[in-house]
C-alpha cells in the first residue's frame, strides 16, 4: 500500500504542477490580451487557448481535490450508520468512483483518438486540440486511481481512506 501511495503522490504532484503551469499561462495570456487591447492589438484566438488551458487546470486538480476531500460531502444518512456499515458504504462508494471515472477517462481517450485520426482542428486558431483532450483524460484517469486507492485502503482494513469524512 505504501508503494501505491507513493505513486499516487508523485502523479498528484506532477498533475498539480502541470495544472499550475497551465493556470499561469492562462493568466499571462489573459493579462497580455487585455494590455494589448489598449493598443488595439489583441491576441487572436486567446479565448480558445484560455478555454483549452482551463480544461487542463480543472482536470489536473480532480485527483488532488478528491484526495483532500474538497468536494461537497452530504452525510446526513451515513452519519447514523454503524462503523462497519460506514466502511462498506465507503468501500462501495470508492469503487464506484474508480469505475465511473475510469470509464469516463476511457471514453475521453477514444474521443481524442477520433479527433486525432480525423485531423480535426480548433475553430479559430486551426490547431489540433486532441492533446488537450488527452490531458483531460489523464486528469479523470488519475481521479479513478485515487478512487481505487481509497477503495483498497478501506477494503484492506487499513482504516479510513485519507481525509475521509465521517
Amino acid at each position: 500500500m505504501k508503494y501505491l501511495d507513493r505513486i499516487e503522490r508523485i502523479l498528484n504532484q506532477a498533475l498539480m504542477t502541470a495544472g499550475g503551469v497551465a493556470m499561469l499561462a492562462m493568466m499571462v495570456l489573459a493579462t497580455g490580451n487585455v494590455a494589448l487591447r489598449l493598443f488595439d492589438l489583441p491576441f487572436g484566438g486567446s479565448y480558445e487557448i484560455i478555454s483549452f488551458l482551463g480544461a487542463l487546470v480543472t482536470a489536473a486538480a480532480l485527483g488532488h481535490t478528491q484526495r483532500r476531500r474538497g468536494h461537497i460531502v452530504v452525510d446526513i444518512l451515513s452519519a447514523k450508520f454503524s462503523p462497519a456499515v460506514k466502511r462498506v458504504v465507503d468501500a462501495v462508494s470508492h469503487l464506484a468512483v474508480a469505475a465511473f471515472f475510469a470509464v469516463f477517462a476511457w471514453q475521453i481517450i477514444r474521443w481524442g483518438l477520433n479527433l486525432r485520426q480525423s485531423g480535426e482542428l480548433s475553430e479559430t486558431l486551426k490547431i489540433p486540440y486532441h492533446p488537450f483532450v488527452f490531458g483531460v483524460a489523464v486528469g479523470f484517469a488519475f481521479l479513478a486511481l485515487v478512487g481505487l486507492v481509497d477503495f483498497l485502503k478501506v477494503a484492506s482494513g487499513g482504516g479510513k481512506a485519507e481525509g475521509t469524512h465521517s
